[in-house]
């Protein structure tokens, strides 16, 4: 492609430009960000501090803030952040200048078309003549934004919609003008997908695009039904909620974490720019909506929207719910349905327990489900071809934006397309012809598979289509579908992924380490090892692995079956070595949670391609123990394996190197991105991150390719140690931190326990040892920790107090 994009300008340090200046960070590109001049209104702070209305820092506030405001961000909006130096700040005045080398130019300003119109009057003259123009709108048409723009620009001009948080949120609308070159709208769909890691909807110019056009009716939808069948506020978030493949905020909750102010001012945005929807008045906010606006009780921002925490007189934690009729708080009921209760117990998968509930008649969360959902679908199938061309424009649109399980067409495939338009005629809803027609062909669904590949509807052909393949998304299910599974158990299975490369998944519950896996994993290297190029480990659960199964490591306890225990961390042990070691190229491929055992797996990869959000920590002294799958062993590997070779025996300094692996461990540190690990030691810092989960089987795949090129077995790694002097060391640490009130005598001796596996024996420091040896004091300190701490009464009140068990 003829585009290449190295450095980007935001527009705009609000919340929102801040954050995409970050997530481009992320992605490894450097940044400009720039904001208007702040009106000369110092605090006393300011001018003792020397500021005036000419300086620079005051000047460039705005944008210093926004950054500041991202580095300090919860959850992070950085990966590391150290990549806030790649942002470089200034101000509109003064520095438009910063503007002549960027790539990529995108407005993040306020919602207002004057504002934006009179921006890019400003900028356009300042950009190059290739650099890609976008605005972040959320609704304002494309045509509107660039009508004052000149007829080069508008080649170079269309809408780049990101979610907030920009780097959580999966979701960009790409929203091309009239004009809008082809080449460009290409080109933005790569970049976006492959280097910022987004999944891309094409959107139609029209008010809102999709997401906030389908999303907005479906909580409006949701609101009136509530009103329709006078619920309680909890009574509608007690159905639409995960039961239909809603995310765990339901309705309500999820409104209150965006703002009623945002949800309001759209709804009311979309009434005034769609005269003509048929669903108009679904969208005018209900009245006690109004009062909420006035009273400013706009959500969890203000302390207070739909639900509201509070505390009793007792100081006691109570939640609030409001009583929208009587517009006060009152104490929140959690309400019971039968149906919802059958639905969730019914064996299968999510489409049976939707199904049950669609069609109950048990009690109003049945009727409440049909009228919600039958609505849905209608307003969705209607909106084809205004708002975009397929129905998987839509479904991708509302899972990616609205974190839906399923989209609006996946959904009613779910409960049956058929049967529920035979339940929408006796509601006397109208059926969209479009339907109608698709069913009189004999089409009851809008996806199907066949041998070939994925099908979807198409309205306008009034026929099947099939959907494009990518071949950078790996499908695991798909492979298995296809007799592709080489070997398999409950606990995981050895895939066939093509070219040459195997991929092992685990299918545990959580992806939780047991016996079963760990054997699948010996006998995968060896299927890999004879008839493989090399092996990917990966799967698409949300989380990796979150470590051993805790409840098989307390049986053996609670009934002494220690040489059973010691033979169970031992296989898990040399599993790992295994892997690591096995004369064909292995590739972890890390995504979601990866902690404990997870994190032990991970790091026995010969190489590893982890996902962005990884979060990855060895964090067994939680529960009181220490890691014994090679953990230890393997970080030490990792922050020693860079000193050169001599350096040790001439006498290096080793007490930062052990003093970190001792802390990281010690205080079971978790990194909240791949590139933080990397930072921890847990992932290399020459490895490479994917940054689109949907690709990242692909580029393992493609890295134990490369690596089988010129494959050599790798000699056993040997571990320079610190000996007794980090016994003496640790003491020392711990003592300040004991005394500081920073941990208890148990965590003291734990940690103790670990400096005792960290010290590689009775040996002078500079000494190097065997990764045996390390892992043979992991295995005695875990089992010496294990029958001390691992009781039944300990792990569930660790249970019951919501704390993770890890390995």
């Amino acid at each position: 492609m003829s585009y290449e994009i190295k450095k980007a300008a935001i527009i705009g340090a609000g919340v929102m430009g801040a954050t995409i200046a970050a997530q481009m960070t992320n992605a490894g590109i450097e940044c400009v960000m720039l904001d208007i001049v702040p009106p000369f209104d110092p605090s006393e702070a300011d001018l003792k501090k020397g500021l005036t209305k000419d300086s620079k820092a005051w000047r460039n506030s705005f944008a210093a803030n926004g950054l500041k405001g991202a580095v300090k961000s919860r959850p992070a909006s950085f990966y590391s952040k150290k990549n806030a130096s790649m942002i470089s700040i200034g101000n509109l005045e003064d520095n438009l200048d910063m503007l002549k080398d960027v790539d990529f130019l995108l407005e993040v300003v306020v919602e207002n078309l004057k504002i934006k119109q009179g921006l890019f009057a400003k900028v356009e003259k300042a950009v190059s003549p290739d650099c890609i123009i976008a605005t972040n709108t959320s609704g304002i048409p494309i045509k509107e934004i660039s009508s004052k723009m000149s007829a080069k620009n508008k080649e170079r001009f269309l809408g780049v919609h990101f979610f907030n948080p920009p780097r959580y949120m999966r979701l960009v609308e790409v929203i091309p003008g009239e004009t809008t070159k082809k080449e460009i709208v290409d080109y933005m769909t790569y970049f976006l997908e492959n280097v910022v890691g987004k999944g891309v909807v094409i959107c139609k110019d029209v008010p809102n695009f999709i997401a906030n056009r389908i999303g907005v009716y479906d909580i409006s939808n949701a609101v009136k039904t509530m009103l329709d069948k006078e619920l309680t506020i909890p009574e509608l978030d007690a159905v639409i909620a995960k039961v239909l493949g809603r995310p765990g905020s339901a309705i309500c909750g999820t409104i209150d974490l965006v703002g009623i102010d945002t949800g309001y001012h759209v709804m009311k945005n979309l009434v005034e720019a769609l005269p003509n929807d048929e669903m108009i008045k679904t969208f005018t906010p209900p009245e006690f909506m109004d009062k909420m606006m006035e009273n400013k009780w706009l959500g969890n921002k203000t302390k207070g929207g739909f639900y509201k925490k509070t505390k009793d007189e007792k100081g006691k934690r109570v939640k609030l719910v409001l009583d929208y009729n009587k517009m006060e708080y009152v104490p929140f009921k959690k309400p019971k349905y039968e149906s919802v209760k059958a639905a969730s117990k019914t064996e299968g998968g999510f489409d049976e327990k939707l199904k049950v509930l669609f069609y109950s008649e048990k009690d109003v969360a049945g009727e409440v489900t049909r009228e919600y959902l039958c609505k849905n679908f209608i307003y969705s199938a209607n909106r084809i071809p205004e708002i975009c061309d397929t129905v998987y424009q839509v479904d991708n649109t509302m899972k990616w934006g609205y974190n839906h399980k399923k989209g609006p067409f996946e959904t009613w495939d779910a409960v049956g397309v058929k049967e529920s338009v035979e339940v929408m005629k006796k509601m006397k809803l109208k059926i969209p012809k479009t339907i109608t027609e698709m069913l009189k062909k004999g089409c009851e669904s809008f996806y199907m598979k066949k041998e070939d590949g994925k099908y979807y509807y198409d309205f306008e052909k009034k026929g099947y289509v099939k959907m494009e393949d990518n071949p950078k998304i790996i499908l695991l299910p798909d492979a298995k579908a296809q007799n592709k599974v080489i070997k398999s158990n409950v606990a995981a299975s050895l895939v066939d992924i093509g070219d040459g490369v195997a991929c092992f998944e685990f299918h545990t519950k959580m992806n939780a380490i047991d016996e079963d896996m760990i054997t699948m994993l010996e006998d995968s290297c060896d299927i890999v090892s004879k008839d493989f190029a090399g092996m990917v480990v990966a799967n698409h659960g949300t989380n990796f692995c979150v470590g051993a199964n805790i409840f098989q490591v307390l049986m053996a306890v609670q009934n002494g079956e220690w040489d059973l225990l010691d033979k169970q961390i031992h296989d898990l042990q040399y599993a790992n070595m295994k892997m690591k070691y096995l004369d064909k190229p292995v590739v972890t491929a890390p995504a979601g949670m990866a902690l404990g055992g997870g994190c032990e797996i991970s790091m026995h990869g010969q190489r590893c391609q982890p996902c962005g959000e990884t979060y990855m920590g060895l964090v067994e002294v939680g529960v009181g123990v220490i890691p014994a799958g090679g953990g230890c062993k393997e970080l030490m590997v990792r922050c020693t394996e860079g000193i050169p070779d001599g350096v040790v025996e001439e006498g290096l300094n080793m007490q930062p190197i052990y003093q970190k692996i001792l802390m990281n461990i010690g205080q079971a540190k978790v990194a909240t991105s791949a590139m933080e690990a990397m930072e921890l030691g847990y992932i290399r810092k020459t490895e490479n991150i994917s940054l689109n989960r949907d690709h990242q089987i692909w580029d393992a795949k493609e890295l134990v390719l490369s690596m089988a090129k010129a494959h050599k077995k790798r000699k056993p790694d040997m571990i320079p140690v610190m000996g007794e002097s980090l016994m003496g060391i640790a003491h020392a640490v711990l003592f300040n931190m004991k005394h500081g009130n920073y941990m208890s005598d148990y965590d003291e001796h734990v940690t103790m326990k670990l400096a005792w596996v960290l010290s590689g024996g009775q040996c002078m420091e500079g000494t190097f040892v065997t990764e045996d040896a390390i892992l043979d004091r992991e295995r005695e300190a875990f089992l010496s920790l294990a029958g001390e701490q691992m009781t039944q009464d300990r792990v569930m009140y660790m249970l019951t107090r919501g704390k993770p068990l890890r390995n």
